[in-house]
């Protein structure tokens, strides 16, 4: 039975790419944990190792497994092809050295994740690739930077964790004109709410620890893209080994079949923390491209299918009121994760940036009192009742004097 390429990304999620690896009438995807793959005829098996025939060899280079999770991301995303890692810096990090060399440029944006940011100023000036960073959001300079060159652009949108939003079709066309590979982290928006290959876009990545495993218990990574990038990517990836879990493989499989329905809650959940937050006289700003007060809501309306399920807010008071605020929730994980079932809440000193010193985290527009917040499926009345009774014990003990 050939995929229906008709069909929506709901029912996608979670039919698409599994089929092929399905034995025995099973209706599950099984988990392969071999790591070796037996062939009787010499012939076939070269044929294999070689990718003149479809086929396994050895754990390190494919999985079944592994192979269903790559295409369901693959047909969601609407790519070629797909390549899986260990985790989504490993994504990152390999998509990166794939295709950068010594004496070649890349521009990216100031906001992207710590780790992220991290590889743009320290290890790859280290390796003497010249990287340009520009302030997020502002396309002229972005446009000017890439319009003297690069190997890549490379941007992420919403950004982790001040969600800010880049136009993706504008910034994929300006790479284009320089003959870059335009690369987007799609890991906030999902490919629910965006889709960033329809836009231009060479290469899309994604944590998949995060919203696609939607269960903060599996830990991967996924980039998607025309067959000939990926194939570079997976090169690298199988000599230097970054492979993604069988188990961990299975157990995103398994939370992808939920995955419209986990962010379109998260989606709307996080719309209405956002407006209640707006609401508190004790935040300072809040950060939610679903906001109409989000310097670049009209591109996120152009660009997305919804506004995501992470948002951000700083608070009056910085740090110290955020000491008082977040321990006395009571529907929250405080934990350096997003994109589960349950909403998580965490400082951006350290959760997504915890790499970075307080003069970094301050020249990325990052305030020290920014919490991220990333929008579980509950039932919204229980989390808005939660946040505000947790603002009421702030508010009450910012009022008490002190002794």
């Amino acid at each position: 039975m050939t995929e229906n390429i008709n069909a929506s990304i709901g029912t996608k999620a979670v039919w698409a790419g599994e089929k092929e690896v399905l034995v025995h009438g099973a209706t599950q995807v099984p988990v392969v944990v071999s790591v070796a793959y037996n062939y009787d005829d010499m012939d076939e098996w070269y044929d294999v190792a070689i990718g003149k025939k479809q086929g396994h060899i050895y754990g390190r280079n494919t999985n079944p497994t592994v192979q269903a999770f790559e295409d369901k991301v693959k047909i969601l995303e609407g790519a070629e092809a797909a390549t899986s890692f260990s985790t989504g810096m490993a994504a990152i990090s390999n998509t990166l050295y794939t295709f950068l060399r010594p004496g070649d440029r890349i521009v990216s944006i100031k906001d992207t994740y710590g780790g992220t940011n991290k590889i743009f100023t320290e290890f790859l000036p280290n390796m003497n690739v010249e990287v340009a960073l520009c302030s997020t959001g502002d396309h002229d300079a972005i446009e000017a930077e890439v319009a003297k060159g690069c190997k890549i652009l490379y941007l992420e949108t919403p950004t982790n964790p001040t969600v800010k939003i880049t136009d993706i079709k504008r910034m994929a066309k300006a790479g284009k004109d320089v003959g870059a590979i335009v690369v987007v982290d799609n890991t906030f928006a999902t490919p629910i709410n965006q889709n960033p290959l329809e836009l231009g876009v060479d290469l899309v990545l994604h944590s998949a620890t995060k919203f696609l495993g939607g269960h903060a218990d599996a830990l991967g990574g996924v980039v998607c893209g025309p067959k000939d990038l990926i194939h570079q990517i997976y090169h690298y990836r199988e000599i230097n080994g970054a492979t993604l879990d069988p188990w961990a493989a299975y157990l995103l499989l398994r939370g992808m079949k939920t995955l419209k329905l986990r962010v379109n809650q998260q989606t709307k959940n996080a719309q209405a923390i956002a407006e209640f937050l707006q609401k508190q006289e004790l935040v300072d700003q809040v950060f939610y491209p679903g906001l109409a007060t989000h310097v670049h809501h009209n591109i996120a309306k152009e660009q997305m299918k919804g506004f995501g399920g992470m948002l951000s807010f700083s608070l009056k008071g910085g740090m110290e009121a955020v000491k008082v605020l977040l321990p006395n929730l009571q529907y929250a994980n405080r934990a350096a994760n997003l994109g589960a079932v349950e909403t998580t809440y965490g400082p951006a000193r350290t959760t997504s940036h915890v790499e970075c010193t307080a003069e970094e985290r301050k020249a990325m527009g990052i305030p020290d009192g920014l919490v991220r917040i990333s929008a579980g499926i509950e039932d919204i009345e229980d989390l808005l009742a939660d946040l505000a009774n947790a603002f009421a014990i702030l508010k009450e003990i910012q009022a008490t004097p002190s002794l």
